[in-house]
This record gives C-alpha cells, sequence and structure tokens, in this order.
C-alpha cells in the first residue's frame, strides 16, 4: 500500500517509514525537515508545516493510510504553539486525508492524555480524561485525540462507493531504544552532568516501549484498518501500548544509563521539593520569558514520582499485538548501539 507518515524525521516515525519499506509499501513523509536519509531509505520526501492544508493534502494524494505521528512534544512551550501543532496540525491532517480520499488514520497519542497527576497502576482506556492537565503537551494530544476518534465513522457514503473514515489512536509510553533522539540522550547527558537525581524513593511501577513493540503496534493497527476499515474491532478507540513489564522507575533508569556504561544513580530528592522546585521554576521562566525547559516542572515531578503501568488486553485482543522484544532483550540493543559495536538501527540518521 501507500503510506503517508507525518513525523517521518523523528525517532519512531522514523522506524515506522523503515519497516514500512522493508515490507515493502510505498512511503511518503512529512515533517518539516528535508531529511537525506528518509530520500536514502526509500521515502518520498514533503518537508512542510502539517498545519498547513495544502501541503498536508499534495503529501496524502494517492495514500491509502496515514499514520499521523508528528507532534510538538516536552513540557515547556506557549499553549498556542502546542495547539498550532498538536491540534490544528491534526486538524489539518485529517482534513487533508479526506478531501484526498484516505480514509484509514492511525494516530499516535499518549499515555499522558489520562494522566491527573496521581498513581496510574493496571489502568485501561475506560480511564477518562481529567479536567485539569498540569503542562500543554497532554491537554492538546487529548483534544486531537478526541478528534480523530470523533471522525471514525464520518464520510461515508456506499451509494456513491466511498468508505467511511476509520481511525484509532495508539498510546504508547516511553518509547525508547537504538536511535532514541530524545529519552536516553535526555537522561544520559543528565546522568553525565552529574544532574540525574531519583524523585522519592524510586519504587514506583512504570511501563516502556521498546521501539520495535511501538511499531508493531501501529503497523497492526493500520492492518486492520486497511482490512475491515470502520468495522475493525480497533476503529474509533484508543489502546495504551507497552512492553506489559513494569518496573521500578529506578530500575529503568539505572538499566538505561548502565548502557551507556554509567553507574547507578545516588541522588534522590523528595517528591514535595521537587514539585515545589518546578513550581518556582516554571514562575521564573514565565516572568522572564525564558524559552529553554527548566530542569523541573510539576509535570514532571509528578510524572517521575507516580506509578505508571496500563492493562494492554485490550491492544493484544483487537490489534492482535504481543509486545516481542523484552526490556531485557532491549537493553542488550540499547548498549550495543550507544557503545558503536554494532550497527543496531531503528529509526533517523545513522
Amino acid at each position: 500500500m501507500k503510506v503517508l507518515v507525518t513525523g517521518g524525521g523523528g525517532f519512531l516515525g522514523g522506524a515506522i517509514v523503515r519497516r514500512l519499506i522493508a515490507r515493502g509499501d510505498e512511503v511518503v513523509t512529512l515533517q518539516r525537515g528535508d531529511y537525506a536519509w528518509l530520500r536514502e531509505a526509500g521515502a518520498a520526501v514533503v518537508a512542510g508545516d502539517i498545519a498547513d492544508f495544502d501541503t498536508a493534502r499534495r503529501a496524502a494524494e494517492g495514500c491509502d493510510v496515514v499514520f499521523h505521528v508528528a507532534a510538538k512534544a516536552g513540557v515547556w512551550g506557549a499553549l498556542a504553539e502546542y495547539r498550532r501543532i498538536n491540534v490544528i496540525g491534526t486538524d489539518s491532517v485529517m482534513r487533508a486525508a479526506r478531501d484526498a480520499g484516505v480514509t484509514r488514520v492511525v494516530y499516535t497519542s499518549s499515555p499522558s492524555v489520562t494522566f491527573s497527576g496521581h498513581d496510574e497502576r493496571g489502568v485501561n482506556e475506560s480511564t477518562p480524561y481529567p479536567h485539569h492537565y498540569l503542562t500543554h503537551y497532554p491537554a492538546t494530544k487529548a483534544e486531537a485525540e478526541r478528534h480523530v476518534l470523533n471522525a471514525n465513522g464520518l464520510d461515508g457514503d456506499e451509494r456513491d462507493g466511498v468508505a467511511p473514515m476509520a481511525t484509532v489512536s495508539l498510546r504508547p509510553h516511553l518509547i525508547w531504544g537504538p536511535g532514541d533522539n530524545h529519552l536516553v540522550p535526555r537522561i544520559v547527558d543528565r546522568a553525565r552532568r552529574g544532574k540525574l537525581k531519583i524523585v522519592g524513593d524510586g519504587a514506583n511501577l512504570v511501563d516502556s516501549t521498546y521501539i520495535d513493540n511501538a511499531v508493531d503496534a501501529h503497523l497492526l493497527a493500520a492492518d486492520q484498518l486497511m482490512e475491515y476499515g470502520a468495522d475493525a474491532a480497533c476503529a474509533g478507540k484508543a489502546y495504551f501500548i507497552t512492553n506489559g513489564e513494569p518496573v521500578p522507575i529506578r530500575e529503568l533508569i539505572d538499566r538505561i544509563i548502565g548502557a551507556a556504561g554509567l553507574p547507578p544513580v545516588r541522588k534522590h530528592v523528595s517528591p514535595g521539593v521537587a514539585y515545589a522546585a518546578g513550581a518556582v521554576l516554571e514562575a521564573v521562566y514565565r516572568l522572564f520569558g525564558i524559552k529553554s525547559e527548566p530542569l523541573m516542572t510539576r509535570f514532571v515531578a509528578r510524572q517521575l514520582s507516580t506509578a505508571h503501568w496500563y492493562d494492554i488486553s485490550a491492544a493484544k485482543r483487537d490489534l492482535g499485538y504481543e509486545p516481542r522484544v523484552s526490556i531485557d532483550a532491549g537493553m542488550i540493543e540499547l548498549r550495543e548501539w550507544l557503545s558503536g559495536d554494532r550497527d543496531v538501527y531503528r529509526g533517523g540518521p545513522r
């Protein structure tokens, strides 16, 4: 099939692109940058803003399915920019898809859309969106997710031979692995500079997702939509995606930095102190208009000190999803990639 991947220059988007091309699909990517490695991999590249309808429409032309991965991530920045990319950009991609006759959309969301600042222990997709968010990223991702799921079943007219829209939203948690240009580098960099601290005792359980497993979930969802359309078991629904191996957060952090040859984290800070520090830093950064992300925010303090693990039985049932790469196996590949001993590659430039 012919596929559009937004955010193809990123970690997850790039890994999806590589997998699609490897299995013989024709791939078009849309992202702000014009990445040479995408062309070298065999993708047709459209460089532009997803919020620009004409650009998104051009990229969607002739495609069968859209993987909408592009987003403004992070925990700091102006609400207007988060809305422009995460909400307006998503609406632009959806409109472009419909206008181009593309009726299958797989949206990459985030488990943070349900995060209220408290423990999430084994929660499933019945967990409601909270009334208040601590930062703009999950708020705008939740709004966009609702728009995508509400589009499921729309615009269908069997008399005119037009299939209804079929959409699904995936919520992978803490994606990591070879090629990671966000989570792993941040943790390793802070550890090397002696700035990494565990918030609380680090015993809170967290889920994570190895990159190959995250890609598997996306392709499984797309294949379901392609075969069954709006009648697919997954159509119009959101799914938590993880490795299904919750571990204490201190263990996950220590194993990631250990893969980089660094010793375990010994420094701790209490959740209350971290939250207070985040509130102060946020206020100072706003007062002086500082654009860079504070070392700590209220959202990060709560994320690091609470439990985040999810029931993925719905994804297993409806998508046929099974995490095939364990944390143990993934850490071996991460160590080899970080050390440069082997060309273990998942996405992004080599």
